[in-house]
């Protein structure tokens, strides 16, 4: 998916100190972000379906789906 973010010329300028690919880093620090609320999500789910005697879906992608769908975690 893609997201564009809006930056005002001050903000743009305080992120070319930090970084010399704005886009770039953005990115990088959606997804790694994302990756820390996946491992949060799997273990949601995992203790979930141990404590309630469900099936684990096969595969990371499958399983951030069955916590939603069985409500072991909800949309913020």
């Amino acid at each position: 998916m893609d997201y564009t973010v809006t930056l005002t010329d001050t903000e743009k300028k305080c992120m070319d100190y930090v970084t010399s690919n704005i886009d770039e880093w953005i990115t990088n620090a959606a997804q790694n972000r994302a990756n820390i609320a996946k491992q949060e999500i799997l273990a949601a789910n995992t203790e979930y379906c141990n404590k309630n005697s469900i099936a684990i879906a096969v595969g990371e992608d499958a399983q951030v789906t069955q916590a939603f769908s069985v409500g072991a975690v909800t949309k913020a």
